[in-house]
């Protein structure tokens, strides 16, 4: 009975051996558990770090993005209704069309007064005694011709549209009081010298109110002189 139990204890220390040696050579198991009680590490806190931080979106997602493309303000952004915007419209038309009718006047006037000055000097020789065809032809040319520019000029000064609410003042009030001097002389100044030139025509001397022509004409020229230097000078 004593050797039954001896050599059973005998075996079941063999069969144990292996199995200790074997729990010994094995790796303990890991902890995936933390301490509460050690401090975390630099790249656990700096993972945590991050999933805490709240995710923004892009700017090109958020809800009323002001856009990059700014529109010009229109009429109606700046209090003005489209009635008084068309209005607007039409006041400049009428405008640029009266600058560019007295531009044309002026320019005609200029060009006017070459003949102008030009028959006054040939008035010395178209009037007297020995005076000779050609010349009494030439003044009278050259009297006809200042006469077309005249009224040429004349027709885009009276045509040019009128801006309502403009008062006239200064060197233009001047302007057009010449107007009622050199204008009808404009006029008197040809019908006189018609019947002038027609008396010399027939060897007679000049009479009657043929005499008036020399005079009024020099009148009409100064009167246009001083309209032209109202607008060219300052004062």
């Amino acid at each position: 009975m004593i050797r039954l139990r001896t050599i059973a204890l005998t075996c079941s220390c063999l069969l144990a051996v292996p199995f200790l040696s074997l729990a010994q050579t094995s790796d303990p198991p890991t902890s995936t558990s933390q301490d509460p009680q050690k401090p975390a590490a630099p790249q656990d806190q700096k993972a945590t770090q991050q999933s805490q931080q709240p995710t923004t979106k892009p700017s090109s997602d958020l809800p009323n993005a002001p856009s990059s493309t700014k529109a010009e303000p229109s009429l109606e952004d700046l209090g003005f209704s489209a009635a008084q915007a068309q209005g607007d419209a039409k006041q400049q038309a009428l405008l640029d069309k009266r600058t560019h009718m007295l531009k044309i006047h002026q320019r005609l006037g200029l060009i006017a007064a070459i003949p102008i000055t030009a028959s006054v000097i040939t008035s010395v020789g178209a009037g007297g005694k020995d005076t000779s065809k050609a010349s009494r032809d030439l003044h009278a040319a050259l009297g006809g011709l200042a006469g077309d520019l005249y009224f040429m000029s004349a027709y885009y000064a009276i045509r040019a549209p009128r801006v309502p609410g403009t008062e006239t003042r200064g060197p233009i009030r001047f302007h057009k009081a010449m107007a009622w001097i050199h204008g009808p002389g404009m006029i008197a100044t040809p019908i006189l010298g018609i019947l002038a030139f027609d008396q010399k025509n027939k060897g007679e001397k000049v009479h009657g109110i043929a005499l008036a022509h020399g005079p009024v004409a020099i009148v009409t020229a100064g009167a246009f002189g001083a309209a032209l230097l109202s607008v060219s000078l300052k004062f």
